[in-house]
C-alpha cells in the first residue's frame, strides 16, 4: 500500500511538472507574440516616418493598419477554430507561417519612398502590407488561436488571464523600445532582430500546432451557453471603439504640436495596454462605483483643455493631463468590456468583436475624419461617446421607471445630445474670424483668416497651421511686400540673405513655404526653390499671398519632403539654405539630423550659408542644432531678433550654420546677436537617423 501510495504521488508529481512545463510553453509563446506585435509598430513606423515628412499622421496611418491586420488576424483564428478539421487546421496555419518567413527581413525597400506630395494614406498601407502584413496577422492571431486550442484541451479551464499576459507583453514590447532598444541600436538592427525573433516563433507555433492536433478538434457547443445577441456584439465593438478612438485621437493631439517621435507615441498606447492588463487579469481592479466619479472629472477636464484657453499650454500640462484622462476613459470602457466577456465557447467571436470596434475606431480617426470634418472633432465626439457608453452600461435594463423600451431610448438620446454639446463647448465659444480658407488633410489643419484694422494694428492675412503663425501679409497696398513674423529685416533669414547678396545674385533654397514670406526678399536676378510637403501650403500660399506673386526673384516649386527630393536631385549650389519646415510646434526629427546636414552642406556652395528656424515653445533645438554642427567641423551663430508689433514681426530665433571662413561679418563661433537669454546651454548628444530624444531638450 505504501508503494503503490507513493507511485500514485510521483505520477501526481510527475502530471503537475508536466502541466507547468505544458503552461509556461503556451503562456511563453503567447507572451513573446504579443512582444514582437507592439514592438515592431514603433520600428517600422520610425523607419518610415522620414520618408512623409516627420508627421505625426505617419504614427496615426500605421496604427490604423496595424489595428485592421489585427482585426484580420482574429478573423483568421475565428475561422480556423471554426473549421472541425484538426489535420486541415495544422496544415493551413502550418503553412502560412513558411509564406510569412519568406518575407523576412522587415526592411522596406528605397523604391517604397515616395516621389509627390499626394496624400501618402494608401502608399503607407501598401508599404506596411507588403513589408509586414502576413507576419503581423498571424502575430495578432496567435493569441487567440492557443487560448482556444487551451481550453480545447483542458476542459473549462478559463482562458481571459491568457489575455491579460497577451496585453503585458504588447506592454513590455512598447515600453522597452524607447527606453531600452531605440537608444542603443540603429533601426535596421532592430528589424534585423525582430525577424529573427519572429522566426523563432514561428517554430514554436507550428510545433505546438503539429504536436497537439487533438486539441484542435471542434468544441461542442454547450446547451448551458446560448451564443451572445446582436446586441451585446454591437455593445463589444463599440467599447473597444471608443476605447481605439480616444488612443488615436488624443495621441494625435499632444503630439501634433510636440513632435512625431515615438516616445509620445508609445505613452499613450501603454496606458491603453494597461488598462487592458488591469481589467482581464480580474475583477478586483476595476471598480465601477470609482471610476464613474474618476471618468466625470477626466472628461470635464479634457473637454475644458480643448478651450481657445489652453492653446499655448505647454507639454508638461497637456500630456499628463490627456494621457491621466485616456486611462481613466480606457478603465471605464475595458472594465466594462470585461464585465461581459462570455463563456470560453464564445472566445474567438468575443475576441472578433473587439478587434472590430478597435479597428473602426482608428479607421473612423485616421482616415475618415481627416476627409469629413475640417476641425479636430474627432476627440470630442469620442468624449461623448465614452460618456454614452458608460451611461448605457451602467444603466439598468429594465428598471420600474424605464420599463418600457421606448423611456430608456428617450434617455440615451437626451444624454447624447446633452454629451456631444458639453464635448463641443469649445469649439462654439472660440474667437471667431473671418476666414477665407480653411483645409484638412494628412499634414494637418490649416486655415487663412483675416483680421480687421484696428487703432494701432494694420488690417493683416493669416495663415494658421493648427495653432501656430505660419505667415502674415499686411492688407495694405502699400505694405503688402514688408516681411512679417519670424522673417523680419532683423532676423537670421534676414541676415543670412542679405550675406549672400553681398557677393551677387542668390540662389537660395528654402525648406518650408509657409505664405511665401521669404520671397520678398528676392531680388532681379535671384532664383528661389522652395520645398514644401503639403500642397494645401502651395495653393494657399499661391492663391490667398501675395509674397509669391510679387517676388522679383524667379520661384520654383519643388513639391515633396524636401530631404527625399534634396537626395534624388543633382547639386544645387545654394548660396544660402533656410530649413523652416517645422509644422505648428512638431518638428520633423529627420531635418535635424547629422545624415540631413551632410546632404545639406552637399548643395552649399564651399562658402554658402545654413540659416535653421528653431523658435518653438516647447522645446530648446539649439543644442541640437550645434551637435550636427561639430559633427561636421562646422561653427554656429545663433541670432535672436526683437519683436516690432508695429510692423507685425515676432521674436524669432535662427542658428546660422558654416564653415571656416564663411562666417558673416561680425559673427563669432557660438555667440548670440543681439543677445537675449532664452533657454540654457546644454550638451546632447547628436541626433542622427537612427537615434533623437526630446527629454534633454524640452523646456
Amino acid at each position: 500500500m505504501a508503494d503503490s501510495a507513493l507511485i500514485s504521488e510521483r505520477e501526481g508529481s510527475s502530471v503537475r511538472s508536466q502541466g507547468a512545463r505544458e503552461l509556461a510553453l503556451w503562456g511563453g509563446t503567447i507572451f513573446l507574440s504579443a512582444f514582437l506585435l507592439f514592438q515592431v509598430q514603433p520600428v517600422l513606423a520610425k523607419i518610415i516616418l522620414p520618408w512623409f515628412g516627420g508627421s505625426a499622421g505617419v504614427w496615426t496611418i500605421s496604427l490604423v493598419f496595424f489595428q485592421i491586420s489585427y482585426l484580420l488576424g482574429n478573423l483568421y483564428a475565428h475561422w480556423l477554430i471554426q473549421l472541425g478539421n484538426s489535420a486541415w487546421i495544422s496544415r493551413i496555419h502550418v503553412a502560412l507561417l513558411a509564406i510569412s518567413l519568406l518575407l523576412l527581413p522587415i526592411l522596406p525597400g528605397p523604391a517604397w519612398k515616395p516621389t509627390g506630395s499626394s496624400s501618402p494614406v494608401f502608399h503607407i498601407f501598401g508599404l506596411l502590407a507588403v513589408t509586414v502584413g502576413l507576419p503581423f496577422v498571424l502575430l495578432s492571431a496567435t493569441s487567440p488561436l492557443l487560448q482556444a486550442w487551451y481550453v480545447r484541451s483542458r476542459g473549462g479551464n478559463r482562458p481571459y488571464r491568457f489575455y491579460a499576459l497577451s496585453n503585458a507583453g504588447s506592454l513590455l514590447g512598447l515600453l522597452s523600445y524607447p527606453l531600452l532598444v531605440e537608444p542603443h541600436s540603429s533601426t535596421r538592427h532592430q528589424a534585423l532582430a525582430w525577424s529573427y525573433i519572429y522566426a523563432l516563433l514561428a517554430a514554436l507555433c507550428t510545433w505546438i500546432a503539429v504536436r497537439d492536433r487533438t486539441v484542435t478538434s471542434v468544441l461542442p457547443a454547450s446547451c448551458e451557453h446560448s451564443s451572445p445577441d446582436w446586441k451585446t456584439l454591437l455593445l463589444w465593438a463599440a467599447l473597444a471603439a471608443d476605447a481605439s478612438a480616444l488612443l488615436l485621437a488624443i495621441t494625435t493631439h499632444i503630439s501634433q504640436d510636440v513632435a512625431a517621435v515615438p516616445l509620445l507615441w508609445v505613452v499613450p498606447l501603454a496606458l491603453y495596454l494597461l488598462s487592458l492588463i488591469l481589467c482581464f487579469d480580474g475583477q478586483r481592479w476595476y471598480r465601477r462605483f470609482l471610476f464613474l466619479r474618476f471618468l466625470a472629472v477626466a472628461l470635464a477636464g479634457m473637454g475644458y483643455a480643448l478651450s481657445p484657453e489652453f492653446v499655448n499650454a505647454g507639454p508638461w500640462l497637456q500630456i499628463p493631463l490627456f494621457c491621466i484622462g485616456l486611462f481613466i476613459c480606457c478603465m471605464v470602457c475595458h472594465g466594462e468590456l470585461a464585465g461581459l466577456k462570455p463563456e470560453p465557447q464564445h472566445l474567438t467571436i468575443y475576441y472578433l468583436m473587439i478587434a472590430a470596434g478597435g479597428a473602426l475606431g482608428g479607421i473612423f480617426v485616421g482616415v475618415i475624419a481627416p476627409r469629413i470634418f475640417d476641425e479636430f472633432y474627432e476627440l470630442p465626439m469620442a468624449l461623448a461617446g465614452c460618456a454614452i457608453l458608460t451611461l448605457i452600461c451602467a444603466t439598468p435594463v429594465s428598471p420600474s421607471h424605464l420599463a418600457r423600451p421606448g423611456r430608456r431610448t428617450l434617455l440615451f438620446c437626451c444624454a447624447g445630445i446633452a454629451a456631444l454639446a458639453l464635448a463641443f463647448l469649445p469649439y462654439f465659444t472660440a474667437p471667431k474670424y473671418q476666414e477665407t480658407k480653411r483645409v484638412r488633410n494628412f499634414y494637418g489643419l490649416l486655415r487663412v483668416q483675416e483680421a480687421a484694422a484696428t487703432v494701432n494694428q494694420p488690417a493683416v492675412r493669416q495663415l494658421i497651421n493648427g495653432t501656430i503663425m505660419h505667415g502674415m501679409e499686411i492688407l495694405e497696398r502699400t505694405r503688402r511686400a514688408e516681411a512679417t513674423t519670424y522673417y523680419g529685416a532683423e532676423s537670421g533669414a534676414a541676415i543670412a540673405l542679405a550675406y549672400a547678396h553681398q557677393h551677387g545674385s542668390v540662389h537660395a533654397g528654402i525648406i518650408g513655404l509657409g505664405a511665401g514670406t521669404l520671397a520678398t526678399y528676392g531680388q532681379a536676378g535671384d532664383r528661389f526653390t522652395f520645398y514644401e510637403i503639403n500642397p494645401a501650403v502651395v495653393q494657399a500660399a499661391s492663391s490667398q499671398f501675395d509674397f509669391l506673386r510679387d517676388s522679383r526673384a524667379q520661384i520654383e516649386m519643388v513639391p515633396g519632403d524636401a530631404r527625399i527630393s534634396l537626395e534624388r536631385q543633382p547639386i544645387q549650389n545654394f548660396d544660402v539654405l533656410l530649413v523652416d519646415a517645422f509644422s505648428g510646434d512638431a518638428i520633423p526629427v529627420h531635418l535635424l539630423t547629422r545624415e540631413s546636414f551632410e546632404l545639406y552642406f552637399r548643395h552649399l556652395r564651399p562658402k554658402g550659408l545654413l540659416a535653421v528656424h528653431i523658435s518653438n515653445k516647447f522645446l530648446n533645438l539649439e543644442p541640437v542644432v550645434k551637435a550636427a554642427a561639430r559633427e561636421l567641423g562646422a561653427k554656429t551663430t545663433t541670432i535672436v531678433n526683437d519683436a516690432d508689433p508695429n510692423h507685425e514681426v515676432y521674436t524669432a530665433t535662427w542658428v546660422l550654420v558654416y564653415q571656416q571662413g564663411a562666417a558673416p561679418p561680425g559673427a563669432e563661433d557660438g555667440e548670440t546677436l543681439p543677445r537675449w537669454s532664452r533657454a540654457p546651454n546644454i550638451t546632447v548628444r547628436p541626433w542622427t537617423d537612427d537615434y533623437s530624444s526630446l527629454l534633454k531638450v524640452l523646456r
